[in-house]
């Protein structure tokens, strides 16, 4: 199990645990629903979805500190990305029975995640160039107290 965890460091890790997650709890909904214990909105499961896609999307960019190319973890976070909107959207789709275009808001929370995404990555590769910079410059003049 603890190799598990060392290799979450990888987006496509990263984007299966949360696709794990996201199977489980939508078919705790769905138990829930079909044995009348606890009736779920039938859009349940896609607010889980774009929830869980929201928190891939938040763990991923911090993680993407650790990555040592910037260009291979964004390379492998977009399709690990793109793979997890698929698979939770088809999740989603058999879960609830409702397809994406019916599902009211939740094509536009999807479509905000995803843009929400890319500013979460570039924003921590921005801040890492400055971190980088400012660590390589040299001060010629420290300020005087």
């Amino acid at each position: 199990m603890t190799k598990f965890f060392d290799k979450l460091d990888r987006p496509p890790m990263q984007a299966i645990a949360v696709f794990l997650a996201a199977l489980v709890i939508m078919g705790i909904g769905w138990a829930f629903t079909a044995s009348g214990i606890f009736p779920f909105e039938r859009l349940f499961a896609w607010s889980i979805g774009s929830a869980l896609m929201l928190f891939f999307a938040m763990m991923n960019s911090l993680l993407s500190i650790r990555a040592t190319s910037f260009v291979k973890y964004w390379g492998a976070s977009m399709y690990s990305y793109l793979a997890l909107a698929l698979c939770t959207s088809l999740a989603a789709w058999g879960f609830s029975g409702i397809p994406l275009r019916e599902a009211g808001s939740y094509r536009w929370i999807y479509i905000v995640v995803t843009v929400g995404f890319l500013v979460f990555l570039s924003m921590v590769n921005f801040m890492k160039i400055i971190v980088r910079y400012a660590e390589k410059e040299e001060w010629h003049h420290p300020r005087k107290r």
